[in-house]
């Protein structure tokens, strides 16, 4: 089963910074091109920023760009979303999961974990 864990959210004051974790037990990450993505109350999930398999090609949206770095360990089997500059309006519970490709958007599949909530106070 494709189901990635999150970890790393937390509450901060708007400005601050927070690094998430995404982490799988049983497969392989670099196997897998991998999206983060996050959904706000009564809001749609919406893709935050996605890295290729060897991270030589990364994609963010347009909120993030700028405060949002995203990077992969494979040899850690684990990918990071590096949060600074927060503000209220990037709180959400956030995912990650393998995705199709990463271009300007970045399908999903598998199924969704628990996902990490990121609460930012102004």
């Amino acid at each position: 089963q494709l189901q990635l864990v999150e970890s790393g959210g937390g509450l901060v004051q708007s400005g601050g910074s927070l690094r998430l974790s995404c982490a799988a037990s049983r497969l392989t990450l670099g196997y897998y091109i991998i999206g983060w993505f996050r959904q706000a109350p009564g809001k749609e999930r919406e893709g935050v920023s996605c890295i290729s398999r060897t991270g030589d090609s990364i994609n963010y949206a347009d909120s993030v760009k700028g405060r949002f770095t995203i990077s992969r360990d494979n040899a850690k089997n684990t990918v990071y979303l590096q949060m600074n500059s927060l503000k209220p309006e990037d709180t959400a519970v956030y995912y990650c999961a393998p995705v199709f490709s990463c271009g300007s958007s970045w399908p999903p599949f598998g199924s969704w974990g628990q996902g990490t909530q990121v609460t930012v106070s102004s």
